[in-house]
């Protein structure tokens, strides 16, 4: 309860702050973009200290798991506590002990935030640009501990996602995009807190991912939870969003300029300006934290690369086909993987991440190489030192190994295993290169570099955030030209094997379509019942061709239904259909009937079919209108026409547009409960009437019966309010609703009156 009066407090006085200091809208964003931006990097620093003590704990002297654990610091004790007290926490909600459960789940995501903020001040048991030196550490190991450090790993990670927060389950991404396409960028507060914890399990104890796509989840969550708490519009909720993406990406490689067009470019896929400075500011703070606590050097120690000569593109082409290719693998093997998990293993879900432990510690017996994030692995690749014929062997047991850890239900991203992937093909192709053609091209190194980036660009369907992220690990210009080639190369290759980028094609097995989402969403959710014309001219089944040429050529509508005495629709005449016969019209006109004419292949539609399935069927069919019918008959009550569809959509843009716009003010400045727009036409917000009570809006059919739109719904409840600003036809109203409409004001006050 107090927790919730301090919330409201901070809106308040944030509402205050706008009003009084005369805040633009735009400048209150970049204000909450530095919070989220600080915030993210912060907690990226942390992340990415645990990940490291987690790897020493577990890896460290050589495998001594007890000495080990005399030797942790407080901080991982403390770690180690919260992930027992998350597991615990599903056994007490069983006996329905309400407030053991209270207490301890609040103990267990205190404990996190103390551990974090401890970080935030400490160097913590790690320094410096990443890591420990995880491959030797690996390596010291016997057998044994190498299969079972991933497989404990899994055994923590499955209960946790499965009993708090199964989004945090896979690489993060396509799920902080599903939340932008499908609610507006609402996720919940908690993912964050399991994605980090599952994240740091499964890369410290040698899952086969990388901690990149976590902090990008985890940014996120920090700014949807911004965005709720402040309840802002839906744009700026999918702007803090993006903010939080961009801080991740930023603190974890220390490339703040690849981070902001990672947001743009793929979460968002919108370079506007009112997007882009909040997001370059909050990937300019992050990246400013990071440097505070791991110091101001690149994710990866790379050597002076140089392009020895222009001929030499030739082979960066060649370069360009390879990364498509081994992109292509990783995206088929992954969710070939992912399916055989979901569907085709009998296990319970929370217990698949073991099963994955178990594979990929067997695989790191003998390739220990593609263990966790592969950093060490990738810097060997980038300073040529890895065998060529021995990268060629390792770009397929990492693609095995990644799919494994991901498919089984592990925690972490694959922008870590796609930029291995790179360098592997890199180190090879350059290999090779050097072995065929000695002293005329680039060392292995440089290869090795240009193909992290042709990697990332085909996988993310992504080139700019590639491109820039490579340059800024080297802000060394002379490879500038051969990154670009192979980048842009590599995705249009990508593209013509495969439509869906590795993220997108996760949303496409879930029914989610990201290209023309969100025309096609709009079209989903107008019904023909809201639009359809119920004033329509028909023609009689036995009319005679002289009354039905009169009818037509005297109509409007370019299509004419064909009923029978009962309305039953069983043809459709145009004037395409008659004008054939019009030169024998005299010798005809007691001889042909309106049956003898009409085409009798017709599709009809209900008042419940969705305009978008209307739409498709008139492009694909190059038809203007279609007759609308009853449910289960063939008794036309109407009819249908493009044009209808088409100016529902254009109203139902104009409506969501004010209904941000209206959001965004009545939540931060409390404006005036009614906005005039034009003589006789309003906008006001009324108490929910009481016959509304327990109804939806498609219940009420509010738009026809009324006359009016509603804009947007506030729930109000003693802790405040909730803006729902695009409502949902679904929703029931409750007594504590109120709503905003717009229409003229006649019907405006006919309403205040129910």
């Amino acid at each position: 309860m107090d927790r919730d009066i301090g919330l409201n407090k901070l809106i308040g006085l944030s509402n205050t702050l706008l009003e009084k200091g005369k805040l633009t809208e735009h400048l209150f964003t970049v204000i909450i973009a530095v919070i989220i931006g600080a915030s993210t990097g912060l907690i990226t620093v942390a992340v990415h200290k645990l990940i490291n003590g987690t790897s020493a704990f577990v890896y460290g002297n050589n495998g001594d798991i007890v000495r080990n654990l005399y030797s942790l610091n407080w901080e991982m004790k403390s770690f180690i506590a919260a992930i027992v007290l998350m597991l615990l926490l599903p056994f007490f909600k069983l006996t329905k002990d309400h407030r053991k459960y209270r207490i301890l789940k609040n103990s267990a995501l205190i404990a996190c935030a103390a551990i974090c903020v401890f970080f935030y001040v400490t160097d913590g048991n790690s320094s410096g640009n990443g890591h420990i030196n995880f491959l030797s550490s690996v390596k010291s190991n016997p057998w044994y501990m190498i299969i079972l450090v991933p497989s404990i790993g899994g055994l923590l990670v499955g209960p946790l996602i499965y009993h708090h927060a199964r989004e945090a389950k896979g690489h993060g991404v396509p799920e902080v995009m599903q939340s932008i396409l499908l609610r507006g960028g609402v996720i919940r507060p908690i993912v964050a807190f399991i994605k980090s914890m599952t994240a740091i399990i499964t890369i410290g104890t040698g899952g086969s991912v990388g901690r990149e796509g976590p902090v990008i989840q985890i940014g996120s969550t920090i700014g949807s939870a911004m965005g709720q708490k402040m309840n802002v519009s839906g744009q700026r909720m999918k702007t803090f969003v993006g903010c939080g993406a961009a801080a991740g990406i930023a603190a974890a490689f220390n490339a703040p300029i690849a981070g902001a067009f990672f947001a743009m470019e793929v979460l968002l896929q919108d370079f506007t300006f009112t997007q882009l400075s909040p997001i370059i500011i909050s990937s300019v703070i992050s990246t400013v934290m990071a440097h505070s606590y791991l110091g101001n050097f690149a994710a990866f120690t790379v050597p002076s690369h140089r392009f020895y000569n222009h001929h030499e593109l030739i082979l960066y082409a060649l370069l360009a086909v390879a990364t498509a290719l081994v992109g292509f693998l990783f995206l088929k093997v992954l969710y070939f993987f992912e399916d055989l998990f979901d569907n085709r293993v009998k296990i319970n879900s929370q217990f698949r991440p073991f099963i994955g432990g178990i594979l990929i510690g067997s695989m790191g017996i003998f390739f220990p190489e593609v263990l966790s994030t592969g950093y060490d692995t990738i810097s060997a690749a980038l300073n040529s030192g890895i065998i060529w014929k021995t990268a060629l062997v390792l770009i397929f047991v990492k693609v095995l190994a990644t799919s494994v850890t991901l498919g089984s239900g592990g925690s972490g991203g694959i922008f870590a295993p796609s930029l291995f992937l790179g360098a592997m093909t890199g180190a090879f192709f350059g290999g090779a290169a050097n072995f065929l053609l000695p002293g005329h091209v680039s060392s292995a190194g440089t290869y090795a570099l240009v193909a992290m980036g042709g990697l990332v660009a085909a996988t993310t369907q992504a080139p700019i955030t590639a491109i820039i992220i490579v340059f800024e690990l080297t802000n060394d210009y002379q490879i500038i030209l051969p990154l670009m080639i192979t980048c842009i190369l590599s995705t249009i290759i990508f593209k013509s094997l495969s439509r869906e980028s590795i993220y997108t094609l996760k949303l496409v097995h879930r029914n989610i379509v990201i290209k023309d989402g969100a025309e096609i969403n709009i079209m989903k959710s107008i019904y023909v019942k809201d639009i359809y014309t119920s004033v329509y001219e028909s023609i009689g089944a036995n009319w005679n061709f002289d009354r039905l040429v009169t009818a037509v050529l005297s109509g409007k509508a370019p299509y004419f239904p064909v009923v029978d005495g009962k309305k039953n629709v069983i043809g459709i005449i145009s004037i395409h259909d008659i004008k054939e016969h019009l030169y024998e019209k005299n010798i005809l006109k007691d001889i042909l009937i309106a049956t003898d004419i009409a085409s009798t292949d017709i599709i009809t539609v209900t008042p419940e079919t969705d305009c978008h399935t209307v739409l498709s069927i008139m492009s694909s069919k190059n038809l203007e209108g279609l007759p609308v019918v009853n449910a289960g008959t063939e008794k036309i009550i109407g009819m249908i026409w493009r044009k209808d569809i088409l100016d529902a959509y254009n109203k139902e843009i104009e409506r969501r547009d004010i209904a941000a716009s209206f959001s965004s003010k009545i939540t931060m400045k409390n404006i005036d409960s009614s906005v005039h727009f034009m003589e006789g036409v309003s906008m006001t917000e009324i108490p929910i009437p009481k016959i509304f009570i327990g109804k939806s809006i498609r219940d009420l059919n509010i738009r026809a019966k009324y006359g009016v739109e509603i804009i947007l719904i506030r729930h109000n409840t003693k802790h405040g309010s909730k803006i729902k600003a695009i409502p949902d036809a679904n929703y029931a109203f409750s007594y504590t609703d109120s709503i905003v409409i717009a229409g003229e004001i006649g019907k405006i006050n006919c309403m205040k009156a129910l």
